[in-house]
């Protein structure tokens, strides 16, 4: 019997990759390519398309799983860019305090370099945290 060594599920760009090279393959056989399938006890190689395509999405960082806010009602999700408003200020929104688990009245020491904020909490109990501008 001729038995394939089955490879390890490509993940990432390495998956975006290995896709963009087999454009002429149908996607069951672009799946199995990249390490999508299973092998029954009989010998019958069963294509995961669902894990295929889980990866492909995760791969491309598209975001799925949406984190609504407690009250039930959706707002705007973190965009990780920012822009000075016209009075001169820099706004984190609560997408990303949220995102970081941060309190009312957390406090932080602000230490400004040349193209980057650093954030260090006062209470060290979090980790520091650097937003680049």
């Amino acid at each position: 019997m001729n038995k394939k060594k089955k490879i390890e599920p490509l993940a990432g760009e390495a998956l975006l990759k290995k896709v963009k090279e087999l454009d002429s393959l149908s996607k069951e056989e672009k799946a199995k390519e990249c390490g999508y399938y299973t092998t029954t006890k009989n010998g019958v190689e069963r294509v995961n398309m669902m894990k295929f395509l889980n990866a492909l999405i995760d791969a491309e960082g598209i975001e799925l799983d949406s984190t609504s806010n407690s009250n039930g009602r959706g707002g705007r999700s973190a965009s990780y860019r920012i822009s000075v408003q016209s009075n001169g200020n820099l706004l984190i929104g609560s997408a990303y305090t949220k995102q970081m688990g941060l309190q009312q009245g957390d406090e932080f020491v602000i230490t400004l370099g040349k193209k980057h904020i650093h954030l260090k909490q006062i209470d060290g109990a979090k980790e520091d945290v650097e937003a680049t501008a």
